[in-house]
């Protein structure tokens, strides 16, 4: 769950009280600069125990919800059928994400063409963990993989993609850690299709009216609207392989 507070003090008193159930402690600060005169507010997303790169994500024990926007020509059919169907292309890749803020920035609140709706994908929990134990990282990292030529034949050959970009906080802007995006293709997109999805849900009215608050001012609202995301648990062989934080 989230802990909305409004000062440093508040800050300080949610994170030493060590509640397990709060992965993200979101606050929402006056603007030094506007207070008092335009009642500006901005928000700042901490956590207690920030990593550099980690899954964060809806998810229970069975299931990780994962989010892709399309246009209604796609997002239709799909929520019809319960699951990706034709004008759906397999043969490109797709990439899912975990985490919904990072969704917003890539489909701008869903307002950007051809991203007009977003879908809140269910998965099952071992079909994400086969994909991530099959991943390659997009570009070559050192501190994962020292042997160049040896990752770039495992890039080739793999079916799925890891990139890790910087997290969004509530108005979107750049955080110091990471976000998952999963890359799918081939073998692993036939397998998303028709076998890991457990269930399809329209968010887009969800994402306007966060846009909608957040244009009011009201990021309180706004951030306790937001998906309850926490820390997707990965077992340290996965972490190596795709540069995940331990």
């Amino acid at each position: 769950m989230h802990a909305v507070v409004t000062s440093a003090e508040e800050t300080a008193k949610a994170t030493r009280a060590g509640d397990p159930r709060i992965t993200r402690v979101i606050v929402v600060q006056q603007n030094p600069w506007w207070a008092g005169r335009h009642g500006i507010y901005r928000s700042i997303v901490t956590e207690p125990e920030r990593a550099d790169r980690a899954v964060r994500a809806v998810h229970t024990d069975s299931t990780i919800t994962v989010y892709q926007a399309y246009s209604p020509h796609i997002a239709d059919p799909a929520l019809r059928a319960g699951r990706f169907v034709e004008p759906f292309a397999r043969g490109r890749m797709t990439w899912v994400k975990p985490s919904f803020l990072w969704m917003m920035y890539r489909c701008g609140w869903a307002t950007k063409t051809g991203q007009e709706r977003v879908l809140a994908v269910e998965i099952t929990r071992e079909g994400f963990e086969w994909a991530l134990g099959h991943a390659v990282l997009s570009s070559h990292d050192a501190r994962s993989d020292a042997d160049h030529d040896a990752w770039a034949r495992r890039l080739r050959e793999s079916p799925v993609r890891v990139q890790w970009d910087p997290e969004r906080s509530l108005r979107l802007d750049r955080l110091p850690h990471r976000s998952l995006q999963l890359g799918l293709s081939g073998e692993a997109v036939d397998r998303y299709v028709d076998e890991w999805i457990v269930g399809l849900t329209d968010v887009t009215a969800t994402a306007h009216r966060i846009r909608d608050l957040l244009a009011a001012g009201d990021d309180r609202a706004a951030a306790t609207s937001l998906p309850p995301e926490r820390r997707f648990p990965l077992p340290p062989e996965v972490a190596r392989r795709i540069g995940a934080t331990l």
